[in-house]
């Protein structure tokens, strides 16, 4: 099963580091990982997807609270959340699909970036199984370029909140 899994941590040196290297020596595979900074410039939120059953999922959880710079973490896909995910698409497109292409961009809410007779840029900020869907359309009306994804992000919904507070 596919979890989201996000970590509250300290931002300091060498703590994305020792997060990758608790999967890698334990031979779990991370399918994407996203990190930035927080509104507190002490901490960063690192987004990861990994696949494995629950009882793995639940010894990896209990592993990454062992981390000294882990502040609190949650597997978002156990409770109600909002997840998207950005993609950024290249694409050659012949002058006869443009039209096809343009239609496409506009029902499916991406936005156009860069438009030249030599490629063409498009934004969509979406579901991981929309932004599959839309890639392979793209791929149906011209030649796929570049593909850039960020990954699934995901967010509690309602008030639910991962505590930033550190005693």
């Amino acid at each position: 099963m596919r979890h989201i899994i996000s970590i509250l941590l300290q931002n300091e040196a060498g703590a994305l580091s020792r997060v990758a290297s608790l999967f890698s020596t334990r031979g779990y595979n991370i399918e994407s990982l996203s990190v930035a900074p927080t509104a507190d410039p002490r901490f960063s939120r690192l987004t990861l997807v990994t696949h494995g059953s629950d009882q793995v999922v639940d010894q990896i959880n209990k592993q990454l609270l062992k981390l000294i710079d882990v502040v609190s973490m949650a597997d978002m896909t156990r409770g109600d959340h909002i997840e998207r995910e950005l993609l950024l698409l290249k694409t050659r497109v012949a002058d006869a699909s443009r039209e096809k292409v343009g239609e496409l961009v506009k029902r499916e809410g991406a936005r156009v970036l860069d438009d030249n007779p030599a490629s063409f840029t498009v934004e969509l900020t979406s579901t991981s199984g929309r932004i599959g869907e839309f890639v392979e359309k793209m791929g149906g009306l011209g030649t796929i370029l570049t593909v850039v994804r960020s990954g699934p992000m995901a967010i509690g919904r309602g008030a639910q909140t991962m505590a930033t507070a550190v005693a």
